[in-house]
């Protein structure tokens, strides 16, 4: 009900903040982060979420290595105090707002961590994100989004990870709105027309001396329903790249992207290319609670003080199936070419085709690259 944040001048609407203006139960509240260390041997991603209007809240870590994908899901009833976010022993900590986050794990299952974040240039507000379904909004969402460096240690099974921000990087992003959460819902009349596949790339670098992020999403005829590609400058300039085409690699056989050529244009006119690599890749919903998760899925009422670790044997076939069903995250590795010079960044590479893409040549749900 009433609480802290209803001291100060935030309200948006005739509500204590803590309620949601929308009364549909999809609304959320989320962070993500990744790290990695920008050998692609080690990808931890992580994120917290409150679901008010299911009386939820939950927070997840993946970490793939090895071969292996281990999950941690914690899950609880909601609560008013969004000032001190945490999910059992897992904590977000605001220490300088946009710009540095301090994230605890006390150890659970095995697991720990003490992180801090320090953006490395100032966020960027993403356009917002609107899809419908027939009558229905079933996502409306505003992010804004992050690169930065990491410092601190993760302990997994008695093994230390030390965290040193000279070497590890990484990406966030913050998101509200309506999205998908909980439980499944019945599904009413068949969507017209119906879903047959959606392609989608984001792609937040961090470089030396600026930020690129990328934010695509077409239908299955190659129709963009998204454009969003900014530069980020550490004076807080913002600059348009235009409207980008992307050549994404595949794997001969499979859905699998090693990498993508990204075309853009900057405010000169002057081309700027991305040469982006995959170096490792973690699928979202294989223990990550994206889309298509049987295992976890966000919001969804797990129990009181809800714990569970999973790991996935990444080379399992019925793993490997699932590749191409789902949202996938990889570490990667970007060189940026422009006006006759290079610049190397590193960051995340977000993808995936699900189902018919016309320009990918992908005819159906079960279509590969040749």
């Amino acid at each position: 009900m009433v609480g802290p944040l209803d001291e100060y001048p935030l309200h948006q609407a005739p509500l204590p903040v803590t309620w949601p203006a929308s009364s549909d139960r999809n609304f959320y509240d989320r962070c993500y982060f990744n790290a990695h260390d920008r050998t692609g041997d080690l990808f931890l991603i992580t994120g917290l979420g409150y679901y008010p209007n299911l009386g939820t809240k939950d927070a997840f870590l993946l970490l793939a290595r090895g071969g292996k994908q281990t999950a941690l899901h914690l899950s609880d009833l909601c609560d008013d105090d969004r000032l001190n976010q945490h999910v059992g022993g897992y904590r977000v900590e605001v220490e300088e707002p946009l710009q540095r986050i301090h994230l605890t794990i006390e150890e659970t299952e095995g697991i720990a961590a003490d992180l801090t974040w320090e953006g490395s240039f100032p966020v960027l507000q993403e356009l917002p994100h609107v899809l419908r379904s027939g009558a229905r909004v079933t996502l409306d969402a505003q992010r804004f989004a992050q690169v930065g460096t990491w410092s601190g240690h993760v302990d997994v099974d008695g093994e230390r990870i030390e965290v040193t921000p000279d070497r590890w990087v990484g990406t966030r992003d913050r998101s509200w709105g309506i999205r998908p959460v909980g439980e499944a819902e019945p599904a009413g009349a068949p969507a017209d027309p119906p879903f047959d596949g959606m392609w989608w790339t984001y792609v937040p670098m961090r470089f030396e001396e600026y930020a690129v992020v990328l934010i695509l999403q077409e239908d299955p005829s190659g129709y963009r329903t998204l454009n969003d590609c900014h530069r980020v400058h550490a004076d807080g300039r913002v600059e348009q790249l235009g409207w980008p085409r992307v050549q994404v690699h595949y794997a001969s056989g499979t859905r699998k992207p090693t990498g993508a050529t990204i075309t853009c244009t900057n405010g000169r006119g002057e081309e700027v290319r991305l040469e982006v690599s995959s170096l490792l890749a973690a699928p979202l919903h294989v223990g990550g609670g994206y889309g298509g998760d049987p295992d976890w899925a966000h919001g969804m009422w797990k129990g009181e003080k809800f714990v569970e670790r999973l790991t996935y044997d990444m080379a399992d076939e019925a793993v490997q199936g699932r590749f191409m069903f789902g949202c996938v995250d990889h570490v990667g590795r970007a060189v940026l070419h422009e006006g006759g010079q290079e610049a190397e960044g590193w960051g995340l590479f977000e993808h995936f085709a699900i189902g018919r893409h016309d320009p990918s040549g992908f005819a159906d749900w079960f279509a590969t690259a040749p």
